[in-house]
């Protein structure tokens, strides 16, 4: 498991709503990324869940009463939120983001939230109709001028039994987008197009050429350019992952799939990033249906030469600021300085295929005109975000 939120500390606000089952698990999600989790209760949160539920959860002791003498100083609005990185609340009621826009605060949750000192985010959860209401809209949109961040909400079924807008999110989207809100947004505002995974390349229709490239890196850079802040498409060959928070998702199968799909967009965009292990060759023709060995005859299969993705939008008028990877069994250096200078591209990844290829980890080195700076060892997500802020750099001297 990867402890993307080591070290920090977060107050867990959970007010009344039956969407307070799924902070339960919210709780779980947040300890095992490797925060503390401090949990604040309402009076009607208690009604859904009890207090020890997540106290078993998060190992520490809850507080749902404005007034608890356990605080030295009785003061738990001002003790509890001083030493959080963030406060979260979700489920957040209508009765809850009314009373914040409106600055009341009239139990532990509210006057902690209106006495804090750092950064509170809310995770909407209640009937479509409460959201659509026209007092909740204007609530809202109140607290997202004051510098809250809304997440969500989703949209579906819900308890009531109608569906629609007002469900709060999953505690694994919640999770993914809190940790996207702490990552510096070193690509705000910028456009980013991504390539990931392998091609296939279609023989017949039940067979092809392609890689054993997993996505993973990809993805993983998608994921960080998005935490950048950067409106992310992500093109990608047939994968088993999930898409990223946030992101446009295309999915293509061969090569001219991806490079049809690349050079629809490539113009508009502020960065490419060319992750994909795309293939360099494909069959001349697919046979339409499945090649039999009755006869006994090996088949011959004519090749013909792929795009070159990366080097075509790299040769476009305006191109957007790209970047490659290499993947390579040898000569690493050598190897994926002649790819950068051949394409005539600012930024190569490279990487050994042996250390990194369908693994959680992974090793790169960056080569750039300067050299090469290799990063350390580690989780593709922690390697992605690097990446991401190098990319940053790189673009900063361009602008500048």
């Amino acid at each position: 498991m990867i402890m993307e939120l080591q070290g920090k500390h977060i107050v867990l606000g959970i007010s009344g709503g039956i969407a307070a089952y799924k902070a339960a698990e919210l709780t779980r999600l947040l300890t095992k990324a490797g925060a503390t989790v401090q949990v604040v209760m309402t009076a009607g949160a208690t009604h859904f869940v009890t207090p020890v539920t997540f106290q078993a959860l998060s190992g520490r002791t809850v507080f749902t009463d404005q007034w608890d003498g356990r605080v030295a100083n009785n003061m738990a609005h001002i003790d509890l939120s001083r030493e959080a990185d963030l406060i979260l609340v979700a489920p957040a009621s209508a009765d809850f983001l009314a009373k914040v826009a409106h600055g009341l605060a009239d139990d532990l949750l509210t006057t902690m939230v209106l006495a804090r000192d750092c950064p509170l985010l809310a995770a909407p959860a209640m009937n479509k109709q409460m959201w659509e209401n026209p007092a909740t809209q204007r609530n809202v949109a109140t607290l997202t001028v004051d510098g809250v961040t809304v997440l969500g909400p989703g949209c579906g079924e819900q308890a009531c039994g109608e569906t629609g807008d007002g469900r709060m999110l999953e505690p694994e989207e919640i999770l993914e987008d809190l940790i996207a809100f702490l990552q510096p947004k070193a690509l705000a505002g910028k456009k980013v197009l991504i390539t990931a995974g392998p091609t296939f390349e279609a023989i017949d229709p039940v067979r092809g050429i392609t890689n054993l490239s997993s996505g993973k890196m990809g993805f993983a850079v998608a994921r960080a350019a998005r935490e950048a802040g950067a409106d992310v498409t992500l093109v990608c060959g047939p994968v088993c992952q999930t898409t990223p928070r946030c992101v446009t998702r295309i999915d293509v199968a061969g090569a001219l799939d991806m490079h049809r799909e690349v050079m629809a967009r490539a113009a508009t965009q502020d960065v490419f990033i060319g992750v994909a292990a795309v293939a360099d060759y494909r069959p001349q023709a697919a046979a339409e249906h499945k090649i039999k060995k009755d006869d006994g005859t090996v088949p011959t299969i004519a090749l013909v030469e792929n795009p070159d993705i990366l080097a075509e939008v790299a040769a476009l008028p305006n191109p957007p600021l790209c970047v490659g990877f290499a993947a390579e069994s040898r000569n690493l250096a050598e190897y994926a300085q002649k790819k950068r200078e051949k394409k005539k591209i600012p930024l190569i990844a490279g990487n050994l295929i042996q250390h990194g290829f369908g693994g959680e980890d992974n090793t790169l080195v960056l080569f750039d005109e300067h050299g090469q700076t290799p990063l350390p060892p580690g989780p593709k997500s922690d390697l992605a975000r690097a990446l991401v802020v190098h990319i940053a750099r790189l673009l900063d001297a361009v602008d500048g």
